[in-house]
């Protein structure tokens, strides 16, 4: 049963058509068509849909009846989308534990919790800025971020409309004057943050409810000006809507995953929206209804909630089981969607959206929605309290103790094919790193600070710093151990993708600004303070080639230059520098993620399947360019630790029954701390024959052969 205000609002078919338009860009981008590099455009069309609709509906509603039933409202939003929702959240979990592997249950698990109580949008862009996080798997249930954006406006928005209509009638004032200030008072401030917001961290940004609700609120304010847009001329609002559906098509086009989204380039998607909305009634069938109006439009976009629920769990499913997609492969999973999107609009959706039993009485629906979200958080918490059972479990026997890379000097050719027990175990890896991360030791992204953390002795003689991004503090551990042994006091200095160089990296194909700004306050410290010894390393190998010219890129040759620059610096302030080379990077099955542990978690019998190519992880990595840098630099000298990640020619994934990756190509702090004797017995020599003595000296006596023979340091 509709209210007088639901049949008040009359089906729109152009609209509907265009809800066609949207989740087929959305399935093209995500399918990895390579014409449509910036599909996910099709979310912001979205919103301006949704803000369009709901709030011409609550606005008739204020209206017609002086007020809003909220739990008319919040009943008919549960009933429309839980349902479906909670289907395939169930659905996920399901096929989770059949298909995916261990180390993603937990991780899916929270995202199905989140998902259900619509707030997943908040835990992937915390997500997306944890640094700890970067290699996190793609979630199933990814997609449900735009749903939650919506849910949490239309917490706010109905409430706002009430609060401005009760002012303007105590006032004696038009509502609809105060309508268009309270729409002012969302719309504006969310857009200035969202621009502001997107050029500092665009990944958080993407996924913020206070990024997206000006996009809700365009919609909004096409709906409270429907009035003088259906006084338009005829021909000139068949040019607004057709000049709309272009700017869409374009912004497709045009835009890609490295814009920096959703900022001031959103304007163009949702104005196109805007536009395609608010002519559509003047231009009557010379206007893109004569497109979007048809059969075919109408179909899909009445189908267009359901297909967006299911295509993004079905491509990321196919992507493991297949080992990867091809574009035309993505492309036919994103099509089959439309298969289970119809069964559940048929039998899910629509049954109890027009079900009288719940248009009677509201409260049944939120008593309905009340107990799907209760299904949804259960099922999405078995997968976590599962994993939290099995790494909480005692070590499956037989006890073998971890030696670690301490393996490889009794044995240096000889690792492990299968493994009962690893450490960590890799269900638990992401949680096996320096207490530096605990410490706020790291500076993040965003922020141009320096800070820095001591370890080793803190009242040591010798004054020790450890400088550069996060393959650089990896290290902490080792340095610690060795600094309270020999009594050297270690300062770090690290922050999150920025190297200590002159070079200028790039980060959304623009200058990184608080990197560049973080060196110079650091570098400046140094000025004031030189440290006896610098002990620096890098994960980035590039970078831009002219920084007043971003579009020129990025290259190999400007790292290498910037680095040299900073340590001629550094040895001219006295202070000898010391260049831990880059450990090779993992290359991974694609089902994998480029995750190790995850392939170690699927292969414990298997564990070769899980090796990969030294000299393809050498070239993958900083390495080669942290060695050009260093060479014939005097007071420079270079450690080469990769023969403790790779045996012969190949790169195993455990050694000394010790995981060795975590996050990316990071190393795990366990066989970090196994790496503290080699480390120490190549470190300490150099520390203390100083930076200036000639290099060839590394090699000499018995010491010095017998390192140079472990190839340990590149000097020799």
């Amino acid at each position: 049963m509709k209210t007088r205000a639901e049949k008040s609002v009359r089906f729109r078919a152009d609209v509907e058509g265009m809800r066609a338009v949207a989740i087929g860009l959305v399935l093209l981008y995500h399918a990895g068509v390579p014409l449509i590099p910036g599909g996910f455009v099709g979310v912001d069309v979205f919103f301006v849909i949704s803000g369009f609709l709901i709030t011409g509906l609550l606005t008739t509603e204020l209206r017609e009846s002086g007020t809003i039933s909220l739990g008319r409202f919040y009943a008919r939003r549960a009933k429309r989308l839980l349902p479906a929702a909670s289907l395939v959240l169930v659905t996920t979990v399901v096929v989770t534990f059949w298909a995916m592997p261990e180390t993603v249950w937990r991780q899916t698990g929270g995202d199905v919790i989140a998902s259900a109580l619509y707030v997943v949008n908040w835990r992937l862009a915390s997500r997306s800025v944890d640094y700890l996080a970067q290699d996190s798997a793609e979630s199933p249930v990814q997609h449900y971020w735009s749903l939650a954006v919506e849910e949490q406006y239309y917490l706010l928005w109905p409430l706002l409309l009430l609060v401005v209509s009760l002012a303007a009638r105590r006032r004696g004032k038009p509502i609809s004057r105060s309508l268009w200030v309270g729409l002012a008072a969302v719309a504006v401030p969310s857009f200035v943050w969202c621009v502001y917001w997107t050029s500092r961290e665009p990944a958080a940004a993407f996924f913020a409810t206070t990024t997206r609700m000006w996009e809700l609120a365009l919609g909004g304010g096409v709906a409270l000006a429907a009035a003088p847009f259906s006084r338009l001329p005829r021909l000139p609002a068949a040019i607004l809507g057709w000049s709309g559906l272009i700017a869409i098509a374009a912004s497709a086009l045009v835009f890609s995953t490295t814009s920096s989204w959703p900022g001031y380039a959103a304007l163009l998607p949702t104005l196109g929206a805007a536009a395609v909305i608010a002519a559509g009634p003047s231009a009557g069938s010379a206007g893109p209804i004569a497109l979007l109006g048809t059969g075919p439009f109408t179909w899909i976009g009445g189908l267009s909630y359901s297909i967006y629920l299911w295509h993004w769990p079905l491509i990321v499913w196919a992507t493991v089981l297949l080992d990867g997609l091809t574009a035309w492969q993505g492309l036919a999973v994103a099509l089959a969607a439309v298969v289970p999107a119809w069964l559940t609009y048929r039998f899910v959706e629509n049954p109890i959206r027009y079900s009288r039993r719940f248009a009677v009485r509201p409260t049944r629906a939120l008593r309905l929605g009340a107990g799907l979200t209760t299904v949804g958080v259960t099922v999405g918490a078995v997968p976590v309290v599962v994993v939290a059972a099995q790494v909480a479990a005692p070590a499956r026997p037989p006890k073998v103790e971890p030696l670690g890379a301490v393996a490889l000097d009794a044995h240096p050719n000889r690792v492990p094919t299968r493994v009962k027990v690893v450490v960590p175990d890799p269900l638990a890896v992401s949680e096996d790193v320096p207490d530096a991360y605990d410490r706020e030791c790291q500076v993040k992204i965003g922020d141009p600070k320096p800070v820095s953390c001591t370890y080793g002795d803190p009242d040591g003689a010798l004054d020790m710093v450890v400088v550069g991004d996060s393959k650089m503090l990896q290290w902490i551990s080792a340095f610690d151990m060795i600094g309270k042994k020999y009594g050297w006091r270690i300062r770090t200095f690290t922050k999150a993708t920025c190297s200590f160089s002159d070079a200028v990296l790039s980060r959304n194909d623009r200058p990184y600004k608080s990197c560049m700004q973080w060196n110079a306050a650091v570098l400046e410290t140094f000025r004031e303070d030189p440290p006896d010894v610098m002990v620096t390393s890098q994960g980035s190998s590039i970078a831009l080639i002219d920084p007043e010219r971003p579009d020129l890129g990025t290259s190999s040759a400007a790292m290498v230059r910037g680095l040299r620059s900073r340590w001629t610096t550094m040895t001219e302030l006295g202070t000898h520098v010391v260049v831990l080379l880059d450990n090779p990077v993992p290359i991974m099955p694609m089902a994998y993620w480029l995750r190790v542990y995850d392939c170690v978690a699927d292969h414990r019998d298997d564990l070769p399947a899980c090796s990969f190519d030294r000299d393809e992880g050498v070239r993958r990595s900083a390495a080669e360019e942290l060695a050009r840098a260093a060479r014939g630099l005097p007071g420079v000298d270079v450690i080469d630790l990769t023969d403790y990640f790779c045996v012969a020619d190949t790169c195993p994934p455990v050694i000394g029954n010790v995981l060795i990756y975590r996050s990316g190509s990071h190393i795990t702090n366990t066989y970090i701390k196994s790496l503290a004797t080699p480390l120490e017995r190549v470190l300490v020599p150099i520390v203390e024959r100083g930076p200036l003595r000639a290099p060839a000296a590394v090699g000499d006596g018995e010491e010095g052969s017998r390192r140079c023979a472990a190839r340990a340091v590149t000097s020799c």
